[in-house]
């Protein structure tokens, strides 16, 4: 067994055609940690915004791009003990999934399901991990809510339509064209807003008898904040988790205090391992079971061999994609 891996990095800031293939030594398990050979690594906007240079990766993180894989475990580190050779594992990493191998912290891999492939696992962890802390964990979504989700043939967009309806909430989306709202319910929103020929607004007030949706998921922040808290219910819930238009803006929050809005926000990539760890678990204990039973698995976009990650990447900026774009290393992924 060769000592090298191949990785994906960036080394000048710039479009998918920044991105280059290189050979590194490949990394060691520490205490608690597993080697593992990539099969396959879901394609985020995060790793968008690293490639241009404005998303590094958190202190003690490699420059590797990749913050989600499914693989099978190698080898083992010391006190590794929840993990053994052999085990098809997803996982959630700080950085280093676009790599034929990696090291992953045990307390954040969770065994594939069988009947998951490794394309529809190395598309689970990050935008699974994302949504369930910040709609379900930090907003409260319950059974017989409402939800608004911005953006909803993103791979966010579909993983909170696939867990909300899973879970028994009512499920509106904004979408940018026709076409995304038609694919949008086929996945299973209830309403599908076109934001660009509609004032998602007054459609998600008449779409609740004038009250507006419980929750609101947001990632684009900007102008959308203030019509979010225009928007949102009386006593609602309003996650924040991106700012693709930005996140300074002069804002009017008297409707935070005559609404009793609660507004919430998280990032996940820098967070203690310890954290992640917890979540893990309540992933385990509350969606594992969905996967296990053939419910709310990844909605998988297109999928790119490994030598195609600029064209993976491509398809990412062109903004076309309904679901995830995984990136593909072995053969039998």
């Amino acid at each position: 067994m060769t000592s090298v891996t191949r990785v994906v990095v960036a080394p000048v800031p710039g479009g998918p055609d920044a991105l280059k293939i290189v050979e590194r030594e490949r990394p060691t398990p520490g205490e608690g940690q597993a080697l593992v050979r990539v099969h396959a690594a879901g394609i985020n906007r995060p790793d968008v915004m690293q490639r241009e240079g404005n998303y590094p990766p958190p202190p003690g993180a490699s420059d590797v791009l990749g913050l989600e894989l499914a693989g099978v475990v190698e080898s083992l580190g010391p006190g590794t003990t929840r993990l053994k050779p052999g085990d098809r594992v997803m996982a959630l990493v700080a950085s280093g999934a676009y790599a034929e191998w990696a090291v992953v912290d045990e307390t954040v891999a969770l065994p594939i399901p069988d009947g998951m492939s490794f394309i529809e696992a190395g598309a689970f962890p990050e935008t699974y991990y994302t949504v369930w802390s910040n709609l379900f964990q930090r907003a409260g979504l319950k059974a017989g809510e409402t939800v608004l989700i911005h953006g909803g043939t993103s791979g966010i967009g579909t993983t909170a339509i696939l867990l909300a309806k899973a879970l028994g909430a009512r499920v509106l989306v904004t979408a940018g064209s026709d076409e995304k709202c038609a694919a949008s319910r086929a996945v299973g929103a209830d309403l599908a807003i076109n934001y660009r020929t509609d004032d998602f607004v007054a459609a998600a007030r008449a779409a609740t008898d004038g009250r507006g949706p419980e929750v609101i998921l947001d990632m684009v922040g900007g102008d959308y904040i203030p019509r979010n808290l225009d928007c949102i219910a009386a006593d609602g819930r309003i996650a924040q988790i991106a700012f693709q238009r930005g996140s300074k803006l002069e804002l009017d929050l008297l409707p935070l205090l005559m609404k009793r809005i609660t507004f919430t926000g998280a990032t996940l990539r820098a967070r203690p391992v310890a954290m992640k760890a917890a979540l893990t678990a309540s992933l385990a204990e509350h969606v594992l079971p969905l996967l296990t039973a053939g419910e709310a698995k990844p909605l998988i976009d297109s999928t790119f061999p490994f030598a195609d990650v600029a064209k993976a990447h491509a398809r990412m900026d062109a903004g076309a994609h309904v679901g995830k774009i995984v990136l593909v290393m072995q053969d039998g992924a």
